[in-house]
């Protein structure tokens, strides 16, 4: 049994095409994890440098503590299932499960053991002497299956094994392959195009899309909490539905006003945690509804025309056209068309005129241009309306004074600030009430009420409902608008720098022995020498010609004495903001860069040090991380 890591993945072929993208996920032992997608999207791909079949262009693939990116596909204890099964055609059921425990000379007595208990597992035991052309195709799937199982493998690989089978056979498919991963106590990593087929059998869900993972998670949490419309569209059947749709706040009531003119109004308190600027009635977004999650009455509600009508047993599928005539009605006039799905309801016909009612604890809306949801389970951050006069900060009913970072920098007059929850820590400059408190991903997540709003901030387990919460903004992580211009932008972690890569080759003990360096401007440090190989096999002998980038955690870079080796930068600026300073820094070649400083830092100059192990490398030709 064994456990799966993989770091910053990348497959990437001659031509320039990016199959797999920075793909990164831990799989703890006896998992069942389900790549899915659409055709195309890099989940094979993805499996197939797990098995070894694809060479990985960058990144780490563990198998337990083992690193295996060059071992051989027959030393990684690994078994595949493939979809066209890979069945020996001259070859018995028998002779096809043990041929590969032969090529390991395993003892005969051993190997009828292990095809017999993995036959009767899969209860094909009357099949043994048959050849696969005298079997169904549930039944070579089985064998297939069986010849992956007698190895005793650490880890199962399924390439979509049940896409060739008709829908009654895949259903009882999907549920044997779920009691097999049970009984064997293994690691599965499954593959699919069949959100149905993710959604019965995986413990978490890979969603992909064009090399790119979008989400890892439950199945149940993609279904309730989809990172994007993407997500939200593949997982579900029917799909969700998706409106264009504005958003307007009065008080307690939004109102949801669709394309044709049609509105529905949900309390505020469903939609709480959408940032305030969505609920101007202006700015366009996305609302998405998933058919399960409309109810149907005769008045009230959005109106819409019944178009279709699908009767599957219990269930039924409406189709409709918002508004109440069919006009120049087609099946491809998207965003104007409602899907819902009714259970024992058989009173509806096509022409009727109804009202449909979404729930109000299933509502999704998604940014027009990103498509990324705007109801997270944390809040990105929040909006407040703010007032600047005289190096003061006039917000949330209180005057603060500013940091000098900011005093120098903010306009006088009004501004917007964007505080993420994380910045908003516990001091006494500002006071609001807890409204209430929520328990999100293990964490607490105050609703402050302020005024007709709410402010949203993480907070320990001694804060209780009712209580007036006395707390600070970080303002190095805050986002300052003013006119709809950005004038002030949070303080990253990370701190990006170019510079080249070099090696020397050095006699040591009579042997010639190769070291690597990152160089940065004047100032070299020697790379870990797995490093220096990783980006020499990737970039070849052209490695010593390219620029990267050098990025490392701001916190990890420290100030050194002179004498010491370092990279010398020119001291610009110094930023105060309160509760952390930055000094503003040039190296020799002008790459700024800001750096964290003590509170009585006024030096003009600074050598600063960090170490290799803390620093990734990033090609500058194609966004990639090389280690």
């Amino acid at each position: 049994m064994a456990n799966l890591k993989l770091s910053h993945i990348y497959k990437v072929y001659d031509n320039g095409h990016k199959a797999v993208n920075d793909f990164s996920i831990d799989i703890a032992d006896r998992e069942f994890i389900v790549f899915v997608g659409p055709s195309g999207c890099g989940k094979s791909t993805t499996l197939r440098m797990i098995a070894g079949l694809e060479t990985i262009t960058a990144g780490d693939l563990f198998i337990g503590d083992t690193l295996v990116n060059d071992m051989e596909p027959k030393d990684r204890d690994i078994a595949m299932v493939f979809q066209s099964y890979a069945l020996y055609p001259h070859m018995s059921v028998y002779e096809n499960m043990a041929f590969g425990l032969r090529n390991r000379r395993m003892p005969e007595a051993e190997i009828k053991e292990r095809v017999m208990k993995a036959a009767k597992m899969l209860d094909i035991v009357d099949y043994l002497d048959r050849k696969p052309k005298q079997m169904s195709g549930g039944q070579r799937q089985r064998v297939a299956l069986g010849r992956a199982l007698v190895r005793d493998p650490k880890v199962f690989l399924l390439d979509e094994p049940l896409s060739n089978l008709d829908a009654k056979l895949r259903a009882t498919m999907r549920a044997e392959i779920t009691a097999l991963h049970k009984s064997l106590n293994t690691t599965f990593i499954y593959v699919t195009h069949d959100q149905v087929e993710a959604m019965t059998m995986g413990t978490r869900i890979v969603v992909m899309k064009l090399g790119y993972v979008q989400q890892i998670d439950t199945p149940m949490n993609l279904y309730n909490s989809p990172y994007n419309k993407f997500v939200a569209g593949f997982i579900g059947t029917p799909q969700m539905n998706f409106f264009d749709v504005t958003l307007k706040r009065e008080h307690d009531t939004v109102t949801i006003r669709f394309s044709n003119g049609d509105s529905t109004d949900v309390p505020y308190e469903a939609v709480s945690k959408i940032d305030s600027r969505y609920l101007d009635g202006e700015k366009p977004v996305i609302f998405g509804i998933r058919p399960e999650h409309i109810d149907i009455d005769k008045d009230g509600g959005l109106k819409f025309i019944v178009t279709g009508v699908e009767r599957l047993g219990n269930e039924t599928i409406i189709y409709g056209k918002l508004g109440d005539s069919l006009g120049e009605f087609t099946l491809k006039d998207e965003g104007n068309t409602i899907v819902v799905k009714l259970v024992d309801r058989d009173d509806l016909a096509v022409g009727d005129v109804v009202y449909a009612h979404p729930k109000m604890n299933k509502l999704h809306f998604f940014d027009k241009e990103t498509e990324i949801t705007l109801i997270h389970n944390i809040p990105l951050h929040n909006t407040i309306e703010a007032r600047v006069s005289a190096g003061a900060l006039r917000a949330i009913g209180t005057e603060v004074i500013l940091p000098d970072a900011l005093s120098k920098t903010l306009p006088e007059g009004s501004v917007e600030l964007a505080i993420p929850p994380q910045a908003i820590v516990k001091d006494s400059d500002f006071y609001l009430k807890v409204a209430r408190i929520e328990k999100v991903d293990g964490k607490n997540l105050a609703y402050l009420q302020n005024g007709e709003n709410y402010l949203f901030a993480l907070v320990d387990d001694c804060v209780t409902e009712g209580e007036d919460y006395g707390f600070s903004i970080l303002y190095d992580k805050m986002t300052v608008k003013a006119n709809g211009k950005d004038v002030a932008l949070p303080i990253e972690d990370e701190v990006s720098l170019n510079g080249r890569f070099s090696k020397k080759e050095l006699r040591e003990n009579g042997e010639r022995v190769l070291h690597f360096y990152y160089n940065i401007d004047k100032y070299s440090i020697e790379a870990e020498k797995e490093n220096g190989y990783k980006i020499n096999s990737i970039d070849k002998d052209h490695c010593y010609d390219y620029t990267y980038r050098y990025v490392l955690n701001r916190d990890n870079i420290r100030t050194v004495s002179d004498g010491e080796d370092g990279l010398d930068v020119d001291i610009l600026e110094k930023l105060d903001y309160g509760s952390v300073c930055y000094a503003k820094a040039k190296t020799e070649d002008g790459q700024e860069l800001l750096i964290k400083t003590d509170k009585d830092f006024d030096g003009t100059k600074a050598k600063i040090a960090f170490d290799a192990k803390d620093v990734s490398v990033y090609s500058t030709r194609i966004d990639m991380m090389l280690c």
